[in-house]
This record gives C-alpha cells, structure tokens and sequence, in this order.
C-alpha cells in the first residue's frame, strides 16, 4: 500500500517541503524583527542596524567577501561608521608570518576612507619596506581628522631604518591635517623636535596623550615645547635624556591638567658611555603638588655602576623596573627615598642576600601592593618579616622559589603556609617570571 504524504513526513520529519523550511526559516527571526517581517524576510533586507552590528564584528577580509553579496551589503560596507577604526598591517612574506592589508584594499581606503578615519594604527614588521610603506600612506592622507595614532614594530624598530626627512614628512601631513589629535604614539621613531613643533601648533588643545620613548631625535627643548603648550596632556612617557627640571615645572604649571601618567625609560647600551643628570627634589615636589595622583613609572636597563645619580633624594616614583642587575646599596635608597612607591620588580641583583633592602622597603613605602623578585637572593626568614611587615596589602606577590635560600628557622616546604598566613590567602613560590 502507497503510504500517504503526511506518513512519509512523520516518520522522517527532516523531508519537508520547500515553502515549510522557508517559513520556518523566516521564523526564527520573528522575536527580533516582529510578526510584521516573519513572512517577508531575506538576508538582503535585514535592517541597516543589524547588518552594521554584524559587519562590525567580521574581520576585514569576511567583511570583503560579505561586501559582494548584494548591492546593499556592498553600500553598508562603505558606511563611514566601519572606517573610524582601522589597522593597518605591513609585512614582508621573507620577514614575516603576518598577514598584510592587501595594496588594493590601502589605495580603496585612501580613495573612499580617509576622510572617515579617526583611530589608526599601523602594524609594521622588521623590514624597512615595511615602515617606508607605512609613511607612504601617512602622506596620503589630507583629508584626514585621526584623533588617535600608533606606529607599532612588531620586532625591531623598523621605523629607524627609514630616512629622517621622508619620516617626518610623512608625520606632519597628519599633524597638519588633522587638527584634533588626542593620542599619538610614536616609540622608536625618527620624530624631531621640527615634527613636534607642527604637532603642537595644529593639535595644542586636544592632546592628552603623547608616547614616544626611543626618539633619539628629540631634544629636552622639543618635548619642553609640547608641555608649554599642550595644557590638556595627561599622559607622557618618554626617555630619561630628555626629562629636566623646566619640564617638570611645565607640567606642573597653574594653566596644565593633573597629569595622570608619567613613564620614563631610563637606557644603557653601553656602559659608561652615558652620564645621567639628576633631577631637582624641588622639581619633583612641584610636579607632586600639582597632580597628588600622578603615576611615575621609571623602568631602568642600565648597568650596575651607572645608577649613582638615582634616588639620592627622595624621589616620587610610584612604579619601579629593574631589568638588569641592581645593587644593594641602590635597593636601600629606594627605602629610604621612595614613599610613594606602588610596585617594585627587579629582575636580578646578585649573590648577597637583600634581607635588610626588603625590610627597609616594607617599613618606609607604606603604599607598596606589589612586589616581584627574579635572580636575587633573600632568606626565608627575611622573606616572611617582609610579608608579615607589609600584610594583606601585597595583592601581587611573584617570587621566583630560586630566590628563597633556607635558614634555620624555615625551609621551602614550611614558606607558602607561613607567607599565605600573613597575606590572607594561599601563595606559592613560583616557577618562572610572571612579570
């Protein structure tokens, strides 16, 4: 016997009838779209919001390809909205693995966009070619009104491969044309004090952020030009050689903002061959006063005989980075000279154990929360007066296990209960450096 139509569909509910899956289709967007759109419903007219929202979560390349779906995709995939966000990634196939933004996609971006950009970056590898095409496209856009820009290496810093003048150029075709730059970072760049100069003539009221360590070109003068005139900067880090005494007044004048965040990267490639100068307590105490809430984070990569001109007076700092090896005798004026002190890393220092240095720390930075140690040597008595010293206010604490020498009061398998008594919560030692 010929089983009937309706039979065959309920024993097998997945055949179904061509207008049965469409309206089935069409209802799975009835509680988003209402009842009005349920039998009407296509892709190509989903409306305009929708298509943005889910245009704006596709990566670029999906968000090209679904450009040629339909004329109407085509046109949202050209709203201005989709275009004040924008990477762009320069890469060599020798040097990188990193996929670039395809040439076309730049001259399409350059042609139709660049009046919509407003947050840039660019992505640039290794390779020289790379950096060149990014100031390429820099001095394209005229037409521009970018409020945030980053020039970002990804390895070594490319952008000082490339020609001093072709960079700045480049540089100030945004400067010049975009008249509402509030953040810009520019780290390991050939920028000038020239370059900076345009920057601030075009761009004065609406900065607050300005990045740019490794700028070897700058002098203290170009960057004193920038906080004379750049009232509303909150934001600045830069290198040690270009900090002075006039700019740290300059900040801390009646006409600037508080500042929020100052880093300063303080650098040795070779040593002996830099003389530090030192900054007045005077100088510091204005730039407190100024910005009580002021973050000053100085990350050191010098050598053991160079720090003599650091922390001789008491110094405002509220965030500290050892990267190389850091002596005793500068670890006891840092607990002597370093109240605000928030965090302190230091990632070696030696043989001789740093008890006291730690205790000192503990008793005079009432303010510390965090505290890092690689290849140093404390023992687990000095350890554990420094953790009951500083209590349940240590929220970070990473502390290589290499580094706690045992003594005749503790051993490593008594420290972590003992340290986790006083901090309020399990701790262990670790294994290898979380900073």
């Amino acid at each position: 016997m010929k089983r009937t139509r309706q039979a065959v569909k309920a024993e097998y509910p997945v055949l179904q009838t061509r207008e049965e899956t469409k309206k089935q289709r069409t209802c799975f967007y009835g509680p988003v779209f209402g009842k009005s759109h349920m039998q009407t419903l296509d892709w190509g007219s989903l409306p305009h919001h929708i298509l943005l929202c889910i245009f704006q979560f596709l990566p670029l390349v999906d968000r090209a390809w679904a450009s040629s779906v339909c004329r109407r995709w085509n046109e949202v995939f050209h709203i201005p909205d989709l275009w004040r966000k924008f990477e762009f990634e320069l890469t060599q196939p020798a040097t990188s693995y990193l996929k670039s933004t395809h040439p076309d996609l730049i001259q399409q971006i350059i042609k139709r966009h660049a009046n919509h950009l407003q947050y840039v970056s660019f992505k640039v590898d290794s390779s020289t070619e790379s950096a060149e095409a990014a100031c390429d496209i820099l001095s394209q856009l005229v037409n521009c009104s970018i409020k945030t820009l980053g020039l970002i290496s990804t390895a070594k810093p490319s952008f000082m491969n490339v020609c001093k003048t072709h960079f700045a150029s480049a540089l100030t075709v945004v400067f010049i044309n975009s008249k509402s730059l509030s953040s810009i970072k520019i780290d390991d760049t050939p920028v000038d004090d020239p370059s900076l100069k345009v920057l601030v003539a075009n761009n004065s009221d609406t900065l607050k952020l300005l990045k740019m360590s490794s700028c070897p070109h700058v002098s203290p003068a170009g960057i004193l030009c920038v906080a004379d005139q750049c009232h509303g900067l909150r934001e600045l880090a830069l290198n040690y050689y270009i900090l002075s005494d006039e700019l740290l007044l300059a900040l801390s004048s009646e006409k600037h903002v508080n500042l929020e965040h100052l880093r300063i990267d303080v650098v040795s490639e070779n040593p002996g061959q830099v003389e530090f100068h030192t900054i007045k307590k005077q100088s510091w105490d204005a730039l407190v006063k100024h910005s009580p809430k002021v973050n000053i984070v100085m990350y050191f990569f010098l050598y053991e005989e160079e720090f003599d001109a650091f922390f001789r007076e008491e110094t405002p700092v509220t965030h500290l980075y050892f990267g190389r090896v850091v002596s005793k005798a500068m670890l006891g004026r840092i607990g002597m000279n370093c109240p605000r002190l928030i965090e302190l890393v230091v990632c070696a220092n030696g043989l001789q154990p740093l008890d006291d240095e730690l205790i000192c720390i503990a008793e005079r930075c009432k303010n510390l929360t965090a505290m890092g140690l690689g290849e140093c040597e404390v023992t687990c008595r000095g350890f554990i007066e420094f953790v009951k010293m500083c209590g349940g206010r240590l929220t970070q604490l990473s502390i290589m296990e290499e580094v706690l020498i045992p003594d005749n009061d503790y051993n490593l398998d008594q420290i972590h209960s003992e340290v986790s008594k006083h901090l309020g919560r399990m701790w262990f030692p670790d294994m290898m450096p979380t900073w």
